[in-house]
């Protein structure tokens, strides 16, 4: 169902419409467990891999458009989209007929897909700066093939609109990985293990006006968390849209057990109820 966003009283534009630029191209040189065999956003969460789990987070807001920054083993990527509704669904064939007969009740996914190889070793600004011709709104999205989160996305996107600014990052909190130790002189008073960072960081999840591109170069060097975003934040014209839900990048092999972990416990909190379900 299409989500229409409102401000300030009148509806400024249908979410459906807006593209969602996401970037599948890293080589995932800290997550070798999986990488080495496939480009991390294939790597699986509960039999279905991560990137599929994020454009769902983003078409359960109404968003059908996609832009995937293909790089390392891309391909791969291609050839599970073009093969993934008998991956993903029971089904029968019959001998001599070309298309199979499905056997469950689920319903055929809305969406039109881009795949565009940016590069091999192309950093992440330059890879959106390669999918420039594509975007033809005025505003679009972008996030990492390697994070999930419950985030409203029409609140994002409604919040992006209401301030005006180029920019929109979804700040998140997360938990540090070391233990905390809270010290008087030579002595410690509390001890913390792997508490809440009190600021927040980068969870991905952008919404930026078509003008961002003026500030990313067309070259494998431009990183989008350095130049582009700094230059932003200089300008003042990037904003943070708080998310205190959940949040989880796959940064690591640590990362996917945990991940999996949440699927198997039937609690994945990225999933809607009627998914969590199946």
């Amino acid at each position: 169902m299409d989500q229409e966003v409102w401000v300030n009283g009148r509806v400024e534009g249908a979410i459906r419409d807006i593209p969602v630029v996401i970037l599948c191209g890293g080589e995932g040189t800290r997550f070798h467990e999986e990488s080495q065999y496939r480009p991390k956003p294939l790597a699986e969460v509960g039999g279905r891999p991560i990137l599929y789990h994020i454009m769902q987070i983003y078409a359960r807001h109404g968003c059908r458009r996609f832009i995937l920054c293909l790089g390392y083993k891309g391909g791969m990527i291609k050839e599970f989209f073009l093969n993934y509704p008998t991956r993903l669904r029971d089904f029968m064939l019959r001998a001599g007929e070309p298309a199979p007969q499905f056997l469950d009740d689920l319903t055929a996914d809305d969406w039109e897909i881009s795949f565009i190889d940016t590069g091999l070793k192309t950093q992440t600004g330059g890879r959106i700066k390669r999918i420039e011709r594509l975007v033809d709104t005025e505003h679009f999205m972008l996030t990492y093939g390697d994070g999930l989160a419950n985030v409203d996305i029409g609140a994002l996107f409604a919040f992006h609109l209401a301030h005006g600014d180029v920019g929109t990052v979804t700040g998140v909190q997360s938990n540090s990985q070391f233990g905390e130790l809270r010290i008087d002189g030579d002595r410690v008073r509390a001890f913390a293990e792997k508490p809440m960072i009190p600021s927040f960081i980068n969870g991905g999840f952008f919404v930026f006006r078509r003008t961002f591109f003026d500030y990313l170069r067309n070259d494998e060097a431009c990183v989008l968390e350095r130049e582009p975003l700094a230059l932003l934040a200089k300008d003042a014209q990037l904003r943070v849209f708080q998310h205190s839900g959940f949040w989880q990048c796959m940064d690591t092999f640590k990362d996917y057990l945990q991940l999996n972990e949440l699927w198997s416990s039937g609690s994945a909190p990225w999933l809607a109820n009627s998914e969590r379900a199946r």
